[in-house]
């Protein structure tokens, strides 16, 4: 099958299943959404979610959390994986937002990643969902899926070099929506262990389930 193909069909398909795909994290603006990307680096949009309240009661936007002690904003995240150094990176984050770009979230990949605790993933995830910008996050299940699907070649063996094939080939107008498909797929179907094949309306197109039948 040619690659258009391929993406033409896996397009249809998760168009259809999840015609509605967005973050599973909580946030109700671009402060809440950059802290919650932040907090999810190797941690579940669940365990974020029962974060993010209490955080967010204390520190309601960038200039509260600028004038924090990383400590104090440690105690509210000790469940998060590694809430030592995230807490030290929000802090950080905040602080340059308010005094490098006058209090207001940069809304490009390049500024964004000046960030403490912002890697290209998470400004990926921001510009993409606050502004329905075309840039594609890979995270684990984005990179998984994409490998099984065969939307790229084995040839992309880090997630920028899958990011940057995933971006050729698909539309520019799925791009955003894209990353959430593969997310919630990789998240509840197409699973790292035991995934359900199944239940998978691509496994007839799966180079992953043609090889493992």
């Amino acid at each position: 099958m040619r690659k258009k193909e391929r993406y033409a069909i896996i397009i249809e398909y998760f168009s259809g299943k999840y015609p509605s795909a967005e973050t599973e994290l909580n946030y109700q603006n671009g402060y809440q959404l950059l802290v919650a990307v932040i907090l999810s680096a190797q941690c579940t949009d669940k365990r974020v979610n029962l974060v993010t309240p209490q955080l967010f009661h204390h520190y309601p936007d960038f200039q509260s959390l600028s004038l924090a002690k990383p400590e104090d904003v440690f105690k509210l995240i000790n469940s998060i994986s590694y809430p030592n150094n995230k807490s030290k990176h929000l802090v950080g984050m905040a602080n340059m937002i308010i005094h490098e770009f006058k209090g207001q979230l940069p809304m490009n990949v390049a500024d964004l990643v000046k960030l403490p605790g912002v890697g290209r993933k998470t400004a990926n995830v921001v510009t993409s969902v606050l502004d329905d910008q075309p840039n594609m996050a890979v995270d684990t299940h984005v990179f998984r899926v994409s490998h099984r699907l065969g939307l790229v070649t084995p040839k992309a063996t880090t997630p920028l070099s899958t990011e940057k094939e995933l971006i050729k080939n698909l539309p520019v107008e799925w791009v955003h929506k894209a990353h959430h498909w593969l997310i919630l797929h990789g998240r509840y179907v197409c699973m790292a262990r035991n995934p359900q094949c199944n239940l998978c309306g691509l496994s007839q197109h799966c180079m992953f389930y043609s090889k493992n039948k």
